[in-house]
């Protein structure tokens, strides 16, 4: 049993230089991760670190990873209409790219073609739609139609690099590595073919080939890639109805190339399984297992050793030529491999995203072959179903309610480091534990952020697609499924973070294909659980599946979430397997629908000419299929605030209902905890700039969905059942608090105190608990005011919540339910908070530096008689200067009672001021 040191890596970090939004325009993503955009990554992840003295000796012990040979500047692209030599010509240094675009890689064509300014920006308008190849319908799902003959995507394009193998590459094996081509492609290098199309296919797939023979250490060697576009009966990538598709369907090299050594033996993909015995958690037995190469034409003998801090390990291994052979260390075997006292990795609510170093050697003639350097994190994740057939889910033997978002990549694949570490610092700042990837399988980068910060990662195939025209697959597509789970589950299944993997979205594969993907699954160590699809449709395979795909996702109102129940589905037959929407179960994606985003993201989007009315531009910037407007959302919002004469007015109305309707959702999920399991909003973020479906905007702006969503998930939180009219505690929080005190008043709309109570509470770890029931409060406004104030044993305020209600009765329409929506019937009615009378906030506010890091301190005062509601806060580049953007809020869209005062916090980049000064902007629905 081993007791040593552990390393632990901590994540109570401030996360400056590390996780705020892109400094650049949202336009102008960059193509792929630079140099510089990694070193930033290592050092923020060296920054979240503490290592003890020992730990760190250890690692310093080992080699250094020998930096790979990254090809990612300096290529050329061009149509293959317009190039007449052959592969094995352009792939060498006589051949010269006249004319061709410079590209760099990762990027799809479009990419490559929207950077060098071939094309306008695809973001903006309909711009988009004037691109040559778009000729499919608006709303369509392009995965599903085929591309027009005349298309400039239906010819295969050339990408060509010229690069010079370093001369210390002589003498070792070289390995060519893609991460991702999609569709398909013939590869050549200095005259040589390497790989033909008929066995590089599929977009979901990475390549690894053996390119000694052909590389030229210490010369200019040219590698020519002809990639081809992904058809309408591909295995390919798809947005569904998300947002439109581009016009090459993002044909092209849209994952890194580069090249690395190894000796006669490359090592590959070491991961570490963990078994726990909850519910002390006292001992962990690790399986620890990795991928062995044989790079050459004759037998390798030798030993592949591991290192875990102090804890070693070692086997022998005899490889046949070209063999790839998996070697595992089990527990039983090696009674090293069972740690005590184990630091476990925990997603953020619950501990700390602990880690481990491992380091792995293959030894073959006394030499070093090839070795690695990685992470895991000891933990189990587990599911089993409730008493209403939810999948609830388990980490290291205790309960966690699921909630998360909906990930979406850029339209065009674009990579953005900076990008990518602000959305996932979004998504800790809103207090949300999860991030769904449907189809869209993300980078290393990605998912060893998501280890570091304590994000959980529910992966799956999409839906919607050839993915799953299972009758018409042929036999290469069988198996282009198989090579394509058996590559990113290689790739996922070392990453704590990792919660579950879906074998379908919108359907079950059938018996073949799942029994075909479980069999990869086991072979291959996963250590999750697997759900057969993100629906309720049962398998013959694996039964239930304990999920439900239910949505809405059209526009429902607030009480939709929790007057559904598993008791009221008999009358609703119109649902999806597994009940309607409502909060019990696990609900793989849904939401109050559209996200229509502040007034400043309509402009950029849709430019001055088309803010308003609502045009056909605004539409263009909706969903696909049923999905194409947002009519039903500005028809709820006419009818519950008012009619709106400008976007202004529309803008911040859409605020207060998104706010409104993101609430409820998380809110009656955490309530009916664990009747409830799980939630997934569709969506948290944007592949473009849109109308629906986000939780933050493309251009990284927070709105009415954020900080509702930010309300609901306090650690200890007030909440108001929309179906009871009673009041709730809920802790997400997995320690006992004792000597809460729970305030609850009503108010009219001219602020006069119709109700009041105070309660003593008690909140239990991770609990739910229904403290009294609302009686009927007479002389009520037609809106009124609930508010909610919990204190600690203090006086300190930890969780606080002010609804605005109607006492006429939002009802819903159930027996004209469909997949995507339960109409409304009669609505709430908000008109009268027009006669709030208008307040003018005492405002001041204050700045400091920490590190790269500018805080905005912002204290307001409400010193008139009346609420002050719904007021939003920016900050400016200066006065009348842009947003600054992205920015962590404490809090945003907030209601200040008569005489109160209250300081909020800004976070952002110091380095996105310049030379400006921070100028606070404040506005609101009744601030002057």
């Amino acid at each position: 049993m081993n007791s040593g040191k552990r390393w632990t890596v901590t994540l109570f970090v401030v996360l400056a230089q590390f996780l705020l939004a892109s400094s650049l325009p949202a336009q102008d993503i960059s193509q792929a991760k630079d140099a510089a955009q990694s070193k930033a990554t290592k050092e923020a992840k060296r920054a979240t670190e503490t290592k003890p003295a020992g730990a760190a000796k250890a690692a310093e012990a080992k080699p250094a990873e020998e930096a790979k040979l990254a090809l990612r500047d300096g290529w050329s692209l061009q149509t293959s209409a317009k190039v007449t030599a052959k592969g094995e010509a352009i792939s060498t240094p006589k051949f010269a790219p006249k004319g061709w675009h410079e590209a760099t890689v990762p990027t799809t064509v479009v990419a490559a073609l929207v950077k060098d300014k071939t094309f306008a920006d695809p973001l903006f308008g309909m711009n988009l739609r004037d691109y040559p190849g778009m000729n499919y319908p608006i709303g369509g799902n392009f995965s599903n139609i085929a591309m027009a003959p005349d298309s400039p995507y239906a010819v295969s394009w050339w990408y060509r690099k010229q690069f010079t193998v370093p001369a210390s590459y002589k003498g070792k094996t070289i390995w060519l590595k893609f991460n991702g081509i999609n569709y398909s492609a013939n590869i050549f290098l200095n005259g040589k073919q390497i790989a033909k199309s008929d066995d590089v296919a599929g977009a979901w797939r990475t390549y690894e080939f053996n390119v000694t023979d052909a590389a030229k250490p210490g010369l200019e060697n040219v590698l020519a890639v002809q990639a081809f576009a992904p058809t309408d009966h591909d295995l390919a990538i798809t947005f569904v109805d998300w947002n439109p598709a581009p016009p090459d369907k993002n044909m092209g090299l849209w994952r890194e190339v580069y090249l690395a050594t190894s000796g006669p033996v490359a090592l590959r993909y070491p991961t570490v399984v963990s078994k726990l015995n909850p519910p002390t958690n006292d001992s962990a037995q690790l399986t620890v297992t990795a991928q062995l190469k044989n790079g050459t034409n004759q037998p390798v003998k030798g030993t592949l050793k591991g290192q875990i801090e102090a804890v070693k390990f070692e086997q022998d291994v005899e490889l046949a030529p070209n063999e790839a052979k998996d070697v595992t260390f089990t527990p039983d075997k090696f009674s090293q491999l069972v740690f005590s006292s184990p630091h476990l990795w925990w997603p953020i609510q619950m501990g700390k995203p602990n880690l481990y170093p491992l380091t792995m050697e293959f030894e073959a003639n006394s030499t070093v072959s090839d070795h690695s350097a990685t992470e895991f994190g000891i933990r189990e994740i587990t599911s089993d179903f409730n008493s209403v057939g939810g999948r609830a889910f388990h980490i290291n033997g205790k309960n966690i309610l699921i909630r998360g978002g909906g990930w979406t990549p850029d339209l065009m694949m674009r990579e953005n480091s900076q990008r990518l570490q602000d959305e996932i610092r979004y998504v800790r700042d809103m207090g949300l534990n999860t991030i769904r990837l449907e189809g869209k399988l993300e980078t290393q980068e990605f998912f060893d952020l998501a280890d570091h910060q304590g994000i959980l990662v529910m992966a799956g195939w999409c839906c919607c697609d050839f993915w799953e025209r299972w009758p018409r697959w042929q036999p290469k597509d069988f198996e282009i499924a198989k090579q394509s789970l058996r590559d990113q589950i290689y790739r996922m299944r070392s990453h704590p973070s990792l919660v579950m993997w879906l074998n379908g979205s919108d359907n079950a594969p059938p018996p073949d294909v799942e029994q075909m993907y479980l069999d990869v699954e086991k072979d291959l160590f996963w250590p999750n659980p697997v759900v057969s699809s993100a629906t309720g449709k049962k398998t013959s395979v694996t039964g239930d599946s304990g999920v439900k795909m239910t949505g809405p996702y059209e526009y429902v109102a607030p009480s939709y979430w929790e007057v559904d129940t598993p008791e009221g589905q008999a009358g609703r037959k119109q649902c999806n397997p597994g009940g309607c929407g409502g909060a019990y179960g696990f609900n793989t994606e849904t939401s109050m629908g559209p996200a229509v985003p502040p007034v400043e993201s309509i402009r950029a989007m849709v430019g001055k000419d088309h803010m308003w009315p609502i045009d056909d531009t605004w539409n263009y910037h909706a969903g696909g299929g049923e999905f194409k407007t947002i009519g039903v959302f500005t028809e709820a919002l006419t009818n519950r605030y008012g009619k709106s004469d400008n976007v202004e007015d529309f803008a911040m109305k859409s605020q207060m209902q998104t706010y409104e309707g993101v609430r409820a959702m998380y809110e009656a999920y955490s309530r009916n905890k664990y009747q409830s399991t799980g939630v997934i909003q569709w969506m948290l973020n944007n592949a473009w700039p849109s109308m629906i479906w986000h939780l933050y905007d493309y251009y990284l702006r927070p709105g009415g969905g954020y900080f509702g969503a930010k309300r609901a998930m306090e650690a200890l939180h007030p909440v108001y059942g929309y179906d009871d009219h009673s009041i709730w505690v809920v802790s997400s929080q997995y320690e006992d608090v004792s000597g809460l005190k729970l305030t609850t008043k009503v108010y009219n709309l001219d602020w006069s105190e119709k109700f009041t109570q105070e309660n003593a509470v008690d909140a239990g770890a991770d609990s739910t608990a229904k403290i009294f029931a609302m009686p009927d409060v007479p002389g009520l406004s037609p809106t009124y005011f609930l508010v909610l104030r919990l204190e600690d044993s203090a006086g300190k305020l930890v969780g606080s919540n002010l609804y605005w209600l109607s006492t006429k009765p939002e009802t819903l329409d159930w027996a004209k339910t469909n997949w995507w929506m339960t109409p409304t019937a009669s609505f709430a009615d908000f008109t009268a908070l027009s006669q709030l009378p208008k307040v003018k906030l005492r405002v001041t506010d204050r700045n400091e530096r920490k590190g790269e890091e500018e805080i905005t301190h912002v204290t307001l005062e409400n010193p008139s008689k009346s609420l002050a509601f719904f007021v939003r806060l920016k900050v400016d580049k200066g006065p009348k200067g842009d947003e600054i953007l992205p920015v962590v809020w404490e809090d945003n869209y907030i209601s200040l009672m008569p005489g109160e005062k209250r300081e909020v916090t800004a976070t952002y980049r110091a380095s996105e001021l310049g030379a400006a000064k921070a100028a606070v902007e404040v506005s609101g629905w009744n601030v002057e």
